[in-house]
């Protein structure tokens, strides 16, 4: 097939396109390198059947495809609230863009949604069914609210349009290509303890996470866009539930170095829990976690000391 990742130069995109072209597809990877990088996609430059675009996703875009995955959004908190009404117009305007190209041409297009449209949960843990409490004008919000309206365009036009739709609802993920000033937990504690900086930790560190490794999402991903009969939104994350503390102790043991934990206070409407119920992907998709944390941030560990070397 000829297959569109927007967002495809970013971390989760990058390895969805290995995935793509292992499997002898052609893929068009859209970008406009906001939080993406060339690099990331730089070892398929020589691959015919790969081609590079740098587009914002904000604007219209016209290309004849058979599927489309729309990863296009900055998903750590330090980039999406640099420019949050740009965060809010790419998840909107970029599902528009995706929904009326999949319209024109008759793709399927699969959303990269969030566990944030959860919100700051009081079900726990969370089903596909939970409709989320989220504070509507917080900082957070840019991201919460346009990855929910992006759902809800989705839904909307599979209902008025008949478009062939997939929504997934991405929980805390990790793995190589992570943006080293990402913002989020895992690489902030891991660029921190590999640079014997202090792990900075907000709030009391008793916040649970839920962390899936970004080679198994990518297969939740593709078995979901392939399966016809289920729209979705489906839950794709590892149920195993960590602390922040656990988290950083764990990697300053797999570091080593005198790192030592430093508390600041939480951010505001930062959730205390988060956790998927996976059991619709289980079954419908046959899909659960095989990378645990424990090998999964070795592996991540080991990507950030190729980049951070002086």
């Amino acid at each position: 097939m000829n297959i569109l990742v927007t967002g495809g130069a970013g971390f989760l995109g990058s390895h969805l396109i290995d995935r793509l072209l292992e499997q002898g597809h052609e893929v068009i990877c859209l970008d406009n390198y906001f939080t993406g990088a060339k690099t990331n996609v730089a070892h398929h430059f020589d691959n015919p059947r790969f081609e590079l675009i740098r587009h914002d996703v904000t604007e219209p875009f016209r290309l004849e495809v058979d599927q489309i995955y729309n990863l296009a959004c900055p998903a750590s908190p330090v980039h999406y609230q640099y420019n949050a009404i740009k965060t809010v117009k790419t998840s909107v305007m970029g599902a528009i863009n995706c929904l009326g190209l999949a319209k024109r041409v008759n793709a399927r297009v699969f959303q990269a949604s969030t566990s944030e449209v959860y919100g700051d949960p009081d079900v726990h843990p969370q089903p596909e069914s939970y409709r989320g409490n989220v504070n509507p004008i917080g900082i957070r919000a840019c991201y919460d609210e346009g990855k929910r309206v992006a759902e809800t365009l989705f839904f909307d036009y599979h209902r008025q349009n008949k478009v062939d739709i997939r929504i997934a609802r991405i929980f805390n993920t990790y793995g190589p290509r992570m943006h080293p000033a990402d913002g989020r937990v895992v690489s902030n504690f891991i660029v921190q303890a590999l640079r014997g900086e202090n792990i900075t930790i907000y709030g009391d560190g008793q916040q649970t996470r839920s962390f899936c490794y970004c080679e198994d999402l990518v297969e939740g991903f593709i078995r979901l866009m392939n399966h016809d009969a289920i729209t979705g939104p489906v839950n794709l994350g590892n149920p195993n539930e960590f602390t922040i503390k656990q988290l950083a102790e764990l990697i300053i043991k797999k570091v080593g170095g005198s790192s030592e934990l430093v508390f600041e206070p939480l951010p505001s409407d930062d959730p205390m829990q988060r956790q998927p119920v996976i059991d619709l992907a289980r079954e419908a998709l046959g899909w659960e976690p095989r990378v645990q944390l424990d090998e999964g941030l070795d592996r991540t560990i080991a990507y950030f000391k190729t980049i951070l070397q002086p």
